[in-house]
């Protein structure tokens, strides 16, 4: 099978931390990292990410995000390799179904990038396999719950899987009479902008399903030329375009570097959605934020932000209902 270009781009993504921290003249802090979390979690950062990064600061914060260091080795209290729980809401494999009305199903475990407070990093997509061959055990469970009305696509990363595959998927759906939306959650316009394709923007164009897709930016260094071309096209089909971002000790606690994100992706046609407070995955504990903290933050992005301009603070609860708003929270 030919490749496309953006699964060339894909192919080619940074893989080893040394090789990194070379290329961004920063081999004499060689001690901070960690060859267990890596080999644990493997690298992945595509070029046009890797570009973003400032060279010479081991600080960066998009760098931060894609480093394995040691404080991953740390075994923290309270950070378990589910912390959301995920294996007790799957009735069938690769389908999520915590909440009534909507159901998450996991087309693949692949990403473009590896995100170190991935809260999906030990997920057993193996034992979870969402492949093909496992689609018509979730569509059988969705035709038969006609309470849920939206399918939200999900991994990894969705848009790492093929348009052909992705158009069928969007074909077996939009044959369940009472599903009305798709909404697609995927990270590849920012961090690999070239997967916006003619193809992808003509399957969700054909779609009877009112599509939404929501990126993930964290800051707005992430948000260059290629990744606001990208997003522009898909506002351009009409898309509804949302963001959701984690809220990360060292990379974006602060109302400041909220507000230039915030302020950014509106510019772009971006309505900012959720700041998630950090899911307790193992291996995470270093990006933690307290809720006191997070709190303040969001006192002061309301004083300076237009409430629209504003993310809702949440945190995911296993077995609540709904994402809980910060306001409803317990230190």
């Amino acid at each position: 099978m030919q490749l496309t270009n953006w699964q060339k781009i894909l192919q080619q993504a940074h893989n080893n931390h040394y090789h990194l921290m070379d290329r961004l003249h920063l081999t004499g802090n060689g001690v901070l990292v960690s060859d267990r979390a890596a080999e644990a979690f493997p690298v992945r950062v595509p070029e046009e990410f890797f570009r973003r990064i400032r060279p010479g600061e081991i600080s960066d914060p998009l760098l931060q995000q894609v480093l394995p260091i040691r404080a991953e080795d740390i075994k923290e209290e309270g950070f378990t390799p589910d912390p959301l729980s995920e294996s007790i809401y799957q009735p069938v494999p690769g389908l999520l179904h915590k909440y009534r009305h909507r159901a998450l199903l996991i087309v693949t475990g692949a990403c473009a990038i590896h995100c170190r407070y991935c809260f999906r990093r030990h997920f057993p997509y193996n034992e979870a396999n969402p492949s093909s061959g496992e689609w018509h055990r979730a569509l059988a469970y969705l035709r038969d719950d006609k309470n849920i009305t939206e399918v939200i696509l999900s991994g990894g990363d969705p848009l790492t899987l093929t348009d052909r595959r992705l158009a069928r998927l969007a074909e077996l759906l939009a044959e369940i009479p009472h599903l009305k939306r798709l909404r697609i959650h995927s990270r590849m316009p920012v961090v690999l902008p070239e997967r916006v394709t003619d193809d992808l923007l003509e399957w969700i164009a054909s779609t009877r399903l009112q599509t939404v897709i929501v990126i993930h930016s964290n800051h707005a260094n992430e948000l260059g030329d290629m990744a606001l071309e990208a997003i522009a096209r898909l506002h351009a089909a009409h898309i509804p375009l949302f963001n959701q971002s984690v809220l990360l000790r060292g990379i974006n606690n602060s109302a400041n570097t909220l507000t230039e994100l915030s302020e950014l992706l509106f510019e772009a046609g971006v309505i900012p959605y959720y700041l998630h407070m950090l899911d307790k995955v193992e291996g995470a504990a270093h990006f933690y934020v307290p809720l006191s903290e997070a709190r303040m933050i969001m006192q002061e992005l309301r004083v300076i932000l237009p409430g629209y301009l504003v993310p809702r603070l949440v945190r995911e609860i296993p077995g609540e209902l709904a994402k809980v708003p910060a306001e409803l929270l317990m230190i």
